[in-house]
């Protein structure tokens, strides 16, 4: 006797679920991202730029954003991507409701709408500070590298660009002249009324390159000409190499060897990370230590993160309303002036100095210290030991970059410029919120 197998008759007609909210389960993640949309948060910033009457239906705003939010969450950032999950995978389908926007709909509908996108953070927010995830009672920052979507190859040192500009003009010159001579030529043997001064394509881009290092080379020299108290503190800041712990590295206003400019995102900056120094930005957070909520989000270009302390949790309180009790930071946040503004804003601060050179006269003996809050973090942490509250830090703010670079793949942005990444940003932050309320509701 044969053994019975299950049917497998791949030719079989099927009838389609009645509704899509039979494509997966029940509780799945997909419809709980497409619900909290429809239902959760006020799409209005999106909804009013659409005005026009004229011209085919486009697709429901609603729907984009949800289709955003969940293939984020589910690590699909790019464009190309997230259309080919729409026509292949069921999850998506329920999101979409069977739509299939294609991957040039799905981008430009980000970049229109990249900023109201970044602004679903705040509201995602209050969601989980509603649902009793939000208890600010310790909340730890960090950054994190973030590689840019440029390479470091692609930029170029001031010293290169010194190098380069004379040489590329003699080159393009010679070829000016090889190709004047060779019109002269050609006129003598068809006639001088065909035309024969068009730019060889090997000669413009030559051509195109020396005007883009010359422009670099002019934005560079202007930086180092200009006040660094005029720099926007919202903007890219000083170009990698232009400064050395805040502060130039020559004493007039000439442009540092090392200063660099990159061609492709010039916005970005060299930043140092484990797998050495890339083209990209620091992407910084504070999380709430009870279910590990993204409360306050911020995108810088400068690698160091002490900077980042106090806008942090101003933001926080600013969104929430309430004043933070704790906050936890590493040595990188660690400064005279940070403690002392945690301590005007009545938060309790635990963040750990840098060690002591050697030689170093001890926090509590001898002459007074010359950073007298930072001697006395030093030694309440070391009294503290095991028991201190610095300890919560490792285990609030450190998985949530895990799950966003290791479990969701988000290492690099697809956006360039510095506003666009910051928009990006804000949605990787979203996404992982929204994961976090659909784990403590469903």
């Amino acid at each position: 006797m044969s053994k019975t197998f299950r049917s497998w008759d791949v030719d079989q007609g099927w009838l389609l679920p009645p509704s899509v909210h039979e494509f997966v389960p029940a509780g799945h993640l997909s419809h709980f991202v497409r619900d909290t949309v429809r239902e959760g948060l006020d799409l209005s910033a999106i909804l009013e730029t659409y005005s026009e009457e004229r011209g085919y239906p486009p697709y429901h705003p609603g729907m984009m954003v949800a289709l955003l939010l969940y293939a984020y969450s589910r690590g699909l950032y790019s464009s190309r991507r997230i259309a080919q999950a729409c026509e292949e995978r069921v999850d998506f389908m329920a999101v979409t409701g069977l739509n299939k926007p294609d991957f040039r709909t799905i981008s430009e509908f980000r970049r229109r709408h990249l900023k109201a996108l970044g602004g679903l953070f705040e509201q995602v927010l209050r969601l989980c500070q509603a649902a009793g995830l939000v208890r600010l009672g310790h909340v730890a920052v960090d950054g994190t590298k973030l590689k840019a979507n440029a390479s470091r190859h692609k930029a170029m040192s001031y010293r290169g660009m010194k190098a380069a500009e004379p040489k590329l003009a003699a080159e393009v010159q010679a070829w000016l002249n090889a190709a004047e001579r060779q019109d002269r030529a050609e006129d003598a043997e068809h006639g001088a009324d065909l035309r024969g001064d068009e730019m060889p394509d090997w000669v413009a881009d030559k051509q195109r390159r020396l005007e883009r290092i010359r422009e670099a080379k002019a934005q560079l020299e202007a930086e180092a000409a200009s006040d660094p108290d005029d720099l926007d503190p919202d903007g890219p800041g000083p170009s990698s190499g232009m400064r050395e712990r805040g502060n130039r590295k020559c004493g007039d206003a000439s442009v540092p060897d090392k200063a660099q400019h990159n061609f492709t995102d010039p916005d970005s900056r060299i930043q140092p990370s484990q797998g050495g120094m890339i083209a990209g930005y620091n992407g910084q957070i504070a999380v709430d230590h009870g279910h590990q909520v993204i409360v306050a989000h911020r995108l810088a270009t400068n690698p160091a993160d002490f900077a980042a302390l106090v806008p942090l949790v101003d933001q926080a309180r600013e969104l929430l309303g309430r004043k933070l009790r704790e906050v936890s930071g590493d040595t990188g946040f660690a400064s005279e002036a940070n403690l002392e503004a945690m301590a005007d804003r009545g938060i309790r601060a635990y963040l750990t100095p840098a060690r002591q050179a050697h030689g170093a006269v001890h926090p509590t003996r001898g002459r007074a210290p010359k950073k007298p809050l930072t001697s006395a973090m030093a030694a309440t942490l070391k009294r503290a030991g095991r028991r201190s509250r610095y300890r919560l830090r490792k285990q609030t703010v450190e998985p949530v970059f895990g799950h966003i670079k290791q479990a969701r793949g988000f290492r690099q942005f697809l956006l360039r410029g510095l506003e666009k990444v910051k928009g990006e940003w804000a949605m990787i932050c979203t996404a992982h919120n929204l994961l976090k309320l659909a784990k403590a509701t469903g």
